[in-house]
């Protein structure tokens, strides 16, 4: 479970041009643990917008590249990450153990390599979690990815020292758009998650400062 000291809220910043995405950052800066980079943002702007991004809201930053391929070139992959300056970066647990023990070889001391385990717009078994979590932790990866309904279980299996990062994040009552697998602040934090990864619930709120404020504070309350 997140210390009370660490703000467990991670900003995806899933916007098309790394203007807006600057002008997010330094809207949130204080608001939040990390910022979260992602496909579209990094399609668009590339490793510029790691480090923009981390100057611009005073955070470091999680690169969601998802990464799967052959070993050697997420290994490359994930060496370049580490250069961009990037803290948390993802790979698919699909990719096997020797993919994700290259990518921790290429991240070296400075970028965590965190584990996808399932989609969570997709369905997912326990067993399947718990399998790929377990995975992730004799690969020497810094933690996984999971929906905040399978934390307890993905905890569980990694241990106490790794992260147990959670997208699909949604307050009671938000509209849960594309995810399919869904758990409050407070249910994610309380089965072990360390961060909770949200992004429309607090880029598209009337105040996101406030909607910000109110997933950081679960993290107090669990």
């Amino acid at each position: 479970m997140a210390p009370a000291a660490r703000n467990p809220l991670i900003v995806a910043l899933d916007v098309p041009e790394l203007a807006e995405a600057r002008a997010w950052a330094r809207r949130l800066a204080g608001e939040v643990g990390l910022f979260k980079v992602g496909l579209e943002l990094f399609t668009a702007a590339g490793p510029e917008a790691v480090r923009a991004v981390a100057a611009d809201g005073n955070a470091d930053v999680f690169l969601d590249l998802k990464l799967l391929d052959i070993p050697a070139t997420v290994e490359r992959a994930s060496r370049a990450a580490r250069r961009s300056g990037a803290r948390l970066l993802t790979v698919h647990g699909s990719g096997g153990k020797a993919m994700l023990e290259a990518a921790v070889q290429g991240a070296g001391d400075d970028l965590r390599v965190l584990v996808v385990t399932r989609l969570t717009s997709l369905p997912a078994a326990e067993s399947e979690i718990a399998e790929t979590a377990r995975l992730a932790r004799e690969a020497g990866c810094g933690g996984v990815v999971c929906s905040g309904l399978e934390a307890r279980t993905a905890r569980a299996a990694v241990g106490p020292e790794r992260l147990v990062v959670c997208p699909g994040v949604r307050p009671a009552g938000a509209d849960h758009g594309d995810q399919l697998r869904v758990a409050t602040p407070e249910a994610a934090l309380r089965d072990g998650a360390d961060y909770l990864v949200v992004g429309r619930p607090v880029l598209g709120a009337a105040d996101p400062i406030a909607a910000a404020r109110a997933i950081a504070r679960a993290g107090v309350k669990s």
